[in-house]
């Protein structure tokens, strides 16, 4: 179901989204270390990290980062003729716990900002926190900016 600008930004302060959970096991954080090219043993050496704090490999705070979009795919609904949305940027983001491998991780999304400064074009700004499974304190907590285009019909 789509909305339109003005239901979004009437959803300001409001969580609008959770996603599914995604599974951050071992075979996914080696697939992301020879992607990023980020092979620190904390990641990808079960027995050299057994030995730290973490008690075994965690996963990168980049690719919970990069599960952001994939979880937005499932917690945020288009805009009424949205033809395109782009990630813009970010003006925080935190990594406030590690991600043990075996962890199940999720987003949810809340609107703190919608700016449609010229006509198609809509910024919004997302509260987005990651939490894992079975933890209280959250994996990394974001403010998220997309930009939407929309059709001519749709202004």
């Amino acid at each position: 179901m789509s909305l339109s600008v003005s239901e979004l930004a009437a959803r300001t302060g409001q969580e609008v989204g959770v996603s599914r959970w995604f599974l951050i096991d071992q075979a996914r954080i080696d697939a992301f270390a020879e992607l990023c090219e980020d092979h620190q043993y904390i990641h990808v050496s079960t027995e050299k990290a057994a030995q730290t704090p973490f008690g075994g490999t965690i996963a990168h705070g980049f690719l919970t980062l990069s599960l952001l979009s994939a979880m937005a795919y499932d917690a945020q609904s288009p805009l009424a003729g949205e033809t395109l949305s782009v990630n813009y940027g970010f003006n925080a983001i935190r990594f406030l716990s590690p991600v043990r491998a075996g962890s199940r991780v999720r987003g949810r999304f809340a609107v703190k900002m919608v700016d449609e400064r010229r006509p198609g074009e809509v910024t919004v700004t997302w509260g987005v926190t990651v939490e894992i499974e079975g933890e209280e304190k959250p994996a990394l907590v974001a403010e998220w900016i997309s930009r939407r285009y929309l059709d001519e019909a749709a202004h």
